[in-house]
């Protein structure tokens, strides 16, 4: 009986591998390394490198380990480069969804839970979104998200009608960031973390845009949450759909709070010695000054907690990035 964590090669897919396997649970892992590095994986999980776009292979995959429940993780998860290619950003995340689901309900796999994105709600007008705030994507990686979660929600619904319900729950969340292990790092070139990191190497500092914001400092506050706690929530999520348990359909896990840019930059300069002082430079065209999401149903069903300070999210992501 084991699990499977699609994109399991992937910065947040290798965190849930570890924690699953930590907390006792065997972990199975299908990613096509698109993104994802294969050293992530332990040697002793079960790895099929393919897409989840093939469905048959997926399908004869689960069977093979009994699997019994999935959590999916695996996807196009560049927001910025959606727009640019959003029929990119459909194959993998909508059409691939689909195909996982149609391989599940073939081997009669019957639990889900959803690496889903807090970009579902676009720039909302409001400083703390709750799982009940209007959802109004604004780049087709958030829009196929959502897409991700409807096909979820018709599929528990079809399978209710046919008595065979898939138990599912999505999971949303804006900036991932640390590192629980010295030996996963945040690869992208996209995210924010690895952009700074690479920013202070080159010997140039790094630049806040706009210092003029209505919050406590003046800079924007966004959301950052720790990858392994994000981690050990997919991981309760789990062990409580295979107890059997009701679970909402949407959880945020957010830190309630956010963390101001400045924070963030100043803790990175902290952590990789530089003399650099950040530049300051003008607000950037629809940064809204604070978005974060709110974590209290989470808390209460699936012990979400923020665990971790501003610094230790900062030096965990350093300590693990590669040195050029």
């Amino acid at each position: 009986m084991s699990w499977l964590v699609t994109g399991g090669a992937g910065y947040i897919g290798a965190h849930v591998v570890r924690a699953l396997t930590e907390a006792g649970i065997a972990p199975v892992v299908v990613d096509d390394l698109s993104s994802g590095i294969e050293a992530f994986v332990p040697a002793d999980v079960p790895f099929l490198h393919a897409s989840i776009l093939d469905t048959d292979a997926v399908e004869a995959f689960l069977r093979e380990h009994g699997v019994v429940g999935v959590i999916h993780c695996a996807g196009y998860k560049y927001a910025g480069e959606s727009v640019k290619f959003p029929l990119v950003n459909y194959k993998a995340n909508v059409d691939g969804t689909r195909s996982l689901l149609e391989a599940m309900e073939r081997a009669d796999v019957r639990r889900l839970v959803f690496s889903s994105s807090a970009g579902v709600y676009g720039n909302s007008g409001v400083e703390f979104v709750t799982e009940t705030t209007p959802t109004v994507p604004e780049s087709p990686y958030g829009e196929s998200k959502l897409i991700g979660e409807w096909l979820i929600r018709d599929q528990v619904i079809a399978t209710e009608m046919a008595g065979a319900p898939l138990a599912a729950t999505s999971l949303r969340y804006f900036n991932v960031v640390g590192s629980g292990y010295a030996d996963i790092y945040d690869a992208s070139p996209h995210n924010l973390f690895p952009k700074v990191f690479f920013t202070i190497e080159s010997g140039r500092a790094p630049q806040i845009n706009g210092t003029d914001y209505p919050t406590p400092d003046g800079t924007c506050v966004r959301d950052y949450v720790h990858v392994s706690d994000l981690a050990a929530a997919h991981v309760v999520a789990a062990q409580r759909l295979d107890a059997g348990d009701t679970l909402e359909p949407i959880y945020n896990l957010g830190s309630g709070s956010g963390t101001s840019v400045r924070e963030i930059v100043e803790a990175m300069v902290e952590a990789t010695g530089t003399d650099k002082e950040p530049l300051v430079g003008p607000r950037r065209p629809g940064d809204p000054a604070k978005i974060v999401a709110d974590g209290t149903l989470a808390a209460r069903d699936l012990g979400w907690a923020m665990r971790h300070t501003v610094q230790e999210m900062v030096d965990s992501a350093w300590a693990a990035h590669p040195k050029a």
